[in-house]
């Protein structure tokens, strides 16, 4: 038996008992920079392996692996969840609620399978810390919240975590998808896009909906603006240079025979390119303002909610682990996947210290809702529902090729 396959063997005993820490993490879901119970979970699990631990980057925890002298490597799993209604129909459904910053009561889910992360790397870490004898280093694991407000990374960066954690020298992460259970897809170079939000207040001048010419109307205002940037996708970008531009969100009144004194909505750039993303900022600048001067009302307020860097998939260091994954599941089950417009804060952690990162993707759909005919409920979806095997067994066992790949146990 390889030393791959004697460390990633799970058994039986340890397979139930991922699938019933799965169930635990996906009923009892928690929003983004909440997630302190998922915390003192993964704090008591990674401590009972004889993890060296402590909280970053508020609810983050790194728990340290230590196995003699060797080289470190990080393997960065996220563990917050998604203000979604589940409606999988599982008997382990979440029925959780939370509060948003603002105050808003929301239900909440795991709908973008981050549970499906926290137990992949438990289930890693586990098997690591049983077979001492078929690796030598040091794993970093880093339990990250806040992935999707891309608030966590850089949290945990700025609360001194390489001055705090031994400093790897690659970071790696995995993230379960829409695609067919058993598989995996890496990508070389640039892996997932650039992402900014905003929410941008329009004002106007309110009044009665019988005398509109007394008013700024901001509703058809805002719905100028709402229309005009799109054009600046198909007119202002090169054909070749991909970015999307989505207005997700617009409020505005509360009566119909009142105009209101402001609208508000929010959008999401997405890009590729550091130099594109700047030209696609800056015009929708100037149209979001020229349309505002046009009607004559005040400046529209801007507001960045958040950003999200660029990821960027070290060649050198990707070969590598593809070799490591074909290896492990075998060619067949590694893909090369094109670069996604999709946003990830993983870059934060690598980039923070100059070091290379890899991220890829597994597998969660069974084989009967792949071949369906019907729509594969996506990430971020109140049906999202990975089938738990092989989904996990297969998380956990890239983990481990990517892993062993550094530390010289895979061969």
């Amino acid at each position: 038996m390889t030393t791959l396959e004697s460390v990633a063997h799970l058994g039986d005993e340890l397979r139930d008992q991922l699938h019933q820490l799965y169930v635990h993490l996906h009923r009892n879901p928690e929003l983004s920079m909440q997630e302190n119970r998922t915390a003192e979970l993964i704090e008591e699990r990674m401590r009972a392996l004889g993890c060296e631990t402590f909280r970053c980057g508020g609810t983050g925890v790194v728990a340290v692996l230590r196995n003699g002298d060797g080289p470190i490597v990080g393997f960065r799993a996220d563990t917050d969840a998604l203000p979604v209604q589940e409606d999988t129909g599982l008997d382990y459904a979440s029925t959780a609620r939370g509060t948003l910053p603002d105050g808003t009561d929301v239900p909440v889910m795991h709908a973008c399978g981050h549970d499906t992360h926290v137990t992949c790397a438990i289930g890693a870490a586990t098997r690591l810390a049983a077979t001492p004898e078929a690796w030598a280093g040091t794993v970093v694991f880093l339990f990250q919240p806040g992935e999707e407000t891309a608030a966590g990374a850089k949290a945990m960066v700025e609360d001194g975590l390489w001055d705090r954690a031994p400093r790897p020298e690659v970071v790696y992460g995995q993230h379960v998808w829409a695609g067919r259970s058993g598989g995996v897809e890496l990508s070389t170079g640039p892996a997932m896009a650039m992402a900014d939000s905003w929410r941008v207040t329009v004002h106007g001048r309110g009044g009665h909906g019988s005398r509109p010419e007394d008013t700024i109307d901001p509703v058809v205002l805002a719905a100028h603006m709402v229309v005009r940037i799109q054009s600046v996708t198909s007119r202002e970008v090169p054909a070749q240079a991909a970015t999307v531009v989505t207005v997700a969100t617009f409020h505005a009144g509360l009566k119909e025979n009142i105009i209101p004194a402001t609208a508000e909505f929010t959008l999401n750039v997405r890009s590729l390119d550091p130099a594109v993303r700047e030209r696609v900022l800056a015009a929708l600048r100037r149209v979001i303002a020229a349309e505002a001067a046009a009607s004559a009302a005040p400046e529209p307020e801007i507001e960045e909610l958040y950003s999200f860097p660029l990821l960027v998939n070290d060649p050198e260091e990707t070969a590598s682990v593809r070799a490591a994954l074909a290896a492990a599941l075998g060619e067949d089950k590694v893909m090369d996947r094109p670069a996604q417009m999709g946003s990830e804060d993983f870059g934060h952690l690598p980039d923070a210290i100059g070091v290379p990162g890899v991220y890829w993707f597994f597998g969660g759909m069974p084989d009967a809702v792949v071949d369906g005919g019907d729509p594969v409920p996506t990430n971020h979806s109140p049906h999202f529902a990975p089938v738990l095997e092989p989904t996990l067994s297969t998380g956990v066992r890239a983990a481990l090729a990517a892993i062993l790949s550094r530390l010289g146990g895979a061969r």
